[in-house]
């Protein structure tokens, strides 16, 4: 098949969705696909110009809602081309940009939400809730209620969408959602981190990695950090990523309070071999999120037989239990304490145990050949047979 996917950015500082398009599209690939990408990016951006994939990129804009007056009579033109379009994520133009353009046309388009239906956003910021319902029902609304099929990555994610707008209707289909394996020379990754970083030479580390943003729970963290690190003087935390919304300097003023700061690294957003080193050189991977729709680092741990600690917001929480990967617990700071300190307590039999079943709840569940097989297999079951549709787009203007 010849797949599109339609995505804000191809930007890896955006985050998850971008993650998720290039580790399915590699494993795309390899099973005889192809996967092109349109995007609301400039397009003289290095990450539009240095993408392994081809990409079309439609705009310039740096609002929050990224119109691109280009997107419309694009897919209008190309969508024809492919077996089948995918928006990855919601709330910006290039979902409702897709609906207008392709709704009515005989193309068939998959709505991949990545969790932006999660009810803990209309309880979170109630305000930016009201904004979007009353965009919802002539927009977002029609988009999903379109789509061939919207694409959840698990069964929590399905569950919850369905709480957040009483107007909801939609094809729900739930994929596999995973990532691909890591590298396995670890020994070699690992010192080549700990070389970059000797400071954390000898220490026992911590791991958090991901977006800096308050949904994530970093202040938990560091506040459960706080608690443990007097007793085990060789407890070191690594809080890696992008600040996006500038909260690193008040989490950093946080760990200076408390005393802390010398026993906590910044470095930064992670990439490659390196942040590879880092999942390697750590013994527990932590996610105390207050609402995370899957979690691609947690697979990554996973990947590299980490052990997580994440909280019942993030929503594979149940296959991690289930498999005894790891700890689950409220995103609550005592909750968050006393899981730490139960990883702590734990015999190095019970860790090395917990380390197993982590690269099996992995390989059972999120390796990436798995998840582009159960993508293809949803799409080829909801359109057969894939054919280029012959009718014109109807316009849907607002």
């Amino acid at each position: 098949m010849k797949l599109l996917n339609v995505i804000p950015s191809v930007n890896p500082k955006s985050g998850g969705p971008i993650m998720g398009v290039n580790t399915i599209g590699s494993e795309l690939t390899r099973l005889g696909h192809t996967q092109e990408i349109v995007c609301l990016d400039a397009p003289d951006e290095t990450f539009v110009i240095n993408h392994q994939r081809k990409v079309y990129a439609l705009g310039s804009s740096q609002n929050g809602y990224r119109y691109s007056p280009a997107l419309v009579p694009w897919l209008r033109t190309h969508a024809r081309n492919y077996d089948a379009v995918i928006v990855d994520g919601l709330w910006q133009h290039h979902s409702f940009g897709t609906w207008r353009a392709l709704a009515g046309s005989g193309i068939p388009y998959f709505v991949f939400t990545h969790g932006m239906l999660d009810p803990w956003f209309k309880r979170t910021y109630p305000l930016k809730h009201l904004k979007k319902w009353l965009y919802w029902p002539w927009a977002e609304y029609r988009v999903l209620r379109d789509a061939t099929a919207v694409l959840f990555t698990c069964e929590e994610e399905r569950l919850l969408a369905r709480e957040s707008f009483w107007l909801y209707r939609c094809n729900e289909a739930v994929t596999a959602f995973g990532t691909s394996s890591p590298p396995i020379d670890a020994s070699r990754l690992k010192a080549d981190f700990l070389s970059k970083h000797p400071q954390l030479e000898g220490k026992r580390l911590l791991l958090f990695l991901g977006r800096i943003h308050k949904k994530k729970g970093c202040d938990l963290l560091i506040e459960a950090f706080t608690q443990v690190a007097r007793k085990c003087p060789d407890l070191h935390l690594i809080i890696a990523g992008p600040d996006q919304t500038g909260w690193m300097a008040e989490l950093k003023q946080q760990a200076s309070r408390h005393g802390i700061d010398d026993r906590i690294t910044w470095p930064g957003m992670l990439e490659g071999d390196e942040k590879w080193g880092a999942y390697y050189a750590s013994e527990l991977f932590c996610l105390p999120s207050h609402q995370e729709n899957f979690g691609i680092v947690v697979a990554e741990a996973l990947a590299c037989g980490k052990p997580v600690m994440i909280s019942n917001k993030v929503n594979i929480w149940r296959e991690i239990e289930s498999d005894h990967a790891g700890i689950v617990h409220d995103d609550t700071v005592e909750a968050t304490t006393q899981a730490l300190q139960q990883w702590l307590d734990f015999m190095p039999e019970t860790r090395l145990a917990m380390s197993q079943a982590a690269r099996y709840c992995f390989d059972s569940r999120f390796r990436i050949d798995r998840v582009a097989e159960s993508l293809v297999s949803i799409i080829q079951n909801s359109v057969p047979p894939l054919s280029t549709p012959t009718h014109p787009a109807i316009d849907r203007g607002a």
